[in-house]
């Protein structure tokens, strides 16, 4: 696709960025079939070849209008169109440099700016964690649009105290801690049973994707350099062999720093250095078979029955990671099922915007779990907070991250 760029944006990196990006597109359509939001709305604006145009016009001197603000705003961002396009199109980064330019010329509604502030400042704070821990208090209080987003408190159960010579990294992540402690103690304990040692970093927090995706790319950008610098003691002095995250959308966004800050002359190398030591922890789960067979309680593992998983966008699609969980869950004995249809689309969560776009991500949840359900699961597992916590909302049946069953069925050290 030929892009003759408007003198605004011939010579600035993110004009450049988005040409090249834009030579690659064949307007074939195959994304089309496979975009959640032009499934549910059927318009062509609500797919990624019509976002893709919207963009391009932008770029090319057009005046962008509320309605391509919204149009771009509809997109999830579940990347499920790269998973497809034949030409290799980096559409996820297209749609953030697309959304930066229109909002610089768009501006929104007082109320739809103060919602967006309160999200991208509100979730990565420190009083996150009081707030959450307030509404699960009076959790039974709260209108139905509140609980769906204040998940019932857990234990997250005892940290493993030992130490061993290998050791990893792990991102705790900014609403994790408080809305599902378990899922990184549970971390901690499968990887201890392994002899691997879980290291934390007090001073790394919020990814940046939260930020960046809400077109604070400054903000975001300048939380990946804080967790850059409280990670490179270990990673320079070669303490560590991987950066693990148990959320995957906190990995695709920390796997990407060295595309983001690829022209910042203090963190490039840097960033690409972390982004190159970033791991999925279902990636390290091969290593770890053959030692957690041995630890596994089989009749245990037999008792929970069927499971369902869900794979998360950012798993399949943003890191391009398919397959492995179920596979490895299955070599260790669990039931793990998939969903016969639609296991490639989204749930609709997407970080913020189920709150952002309760409608559409509504109608995405329900859809997701009616292929689900199906398989009659004793509990449903993903890899990522927020399609946890958005699934749950909708479901009776226990919604979990899948490492805490691979925890619980372990024999304690």
């Amino acid at each position: 696709m030929q892009t003759q760029l408007s003198p605004e944006y011939h010579d600035t990196p993110e004009g450049r960025e988005a040409e090249s990006i834009l030579r690659k597109c064949v307007h074939c359509g195959f994304c089309t079939a496979t975009c959640p939001t032009y499934q549910l709305l059927g318009d062509e604006l609500d797919g990624p070849r019509g976002r893709i145009y919207l963009i391009k016009q932008v770029l090319e001197g057009a005046e962008p209008t509320r309605k391509t603000q919204q149009h771009l705003d509809r997109c999830l961002t579940c990347r499920n169109c790269e998973s497809t396009c034949p030409s290799g199109v980096q559409y996820g980064h297209l749609v953030d440099i697309g959304r930066q330019l229109v909002d610089a010329k768009v501006e929104r509604p007082t109320g739809e700016r103060l919602v967006r502030w309160a999200l991208k400042e509100g979730l990565s704070s420190s009083l996150f964690a009081p707030a959450m821990k307030l509404g699960q208090t009076v959790r039974g209080l709260l209108p139905n649009s509140l609980k769906a987003k204040v998940p019932e408190a857990r234990d997250a159960g005892a940290w493993p105290t030992r130490e061993h010579a290998r050791k990893v990294l792990m991102l705790t992540g900014c609403v994790q801690p408080s809305m599902s402690p378990n899922i990184n103690s549970a971390t901690a304990r499968v990887l201890d049973a392994c002899g691997i040692q879980t290291v934390v970093a007090a001073q790394a927090g919020c990814c940046g994707a939260l930020k960046f995706h809400l077109n604070d790319q400054a903000g975001g950008a300048a939380q990946m350099r804080a967790n850059i610098d409280a990670w490179w003691p270990w990673v320079e002095r070669g303490e560590v062999e991987a950066i693990v995250m148990n959320a995957s959308g906190c990995g695709v966004m920390v796997k990407d720093y060295g595309h983001v800050l690829r022209h910042d002359p203090v963190y490039a190398q840097k960033a690409q250095r972390i982004s190159e030591l970033t791991q999925d922890l279902s990636e390290l789960l091969p290593q770890l078979l053959p030692t957690l067979k041995e630890q596994l309680k089989p009749e245990v593992v037999q008792a929970t029955g069927v499971v369902a998983y869900h794979p998360p966008c950012t798993l399949q699609h943003g890191q391009q990671l398919k397959g492995g969980v179920e596979t490895h869950m299955a070599a260790l004995g669990f039931q793990v099922q998939v969903a016969a249809s639609e296991s490639h689309l989204c749930c609709g969560s997407a970080g913020t915007y189920s709150v952002l776009n309760p409608e559409i991500a509504y109608q995405l949840r329900d859809r997701k779990l009616g292929h689900l359900k199906v398989l009659q699961p004793r509990a449903i597992l993903s890899a990522n907070i927020g399609c946890i916590t958005h699934l749950q909302s909708g479901s009776d049946v226990p919604v979990r991250h899948w490492v805490e069953l691979v925890d619980e069925v372990l024999t304690p050290a």
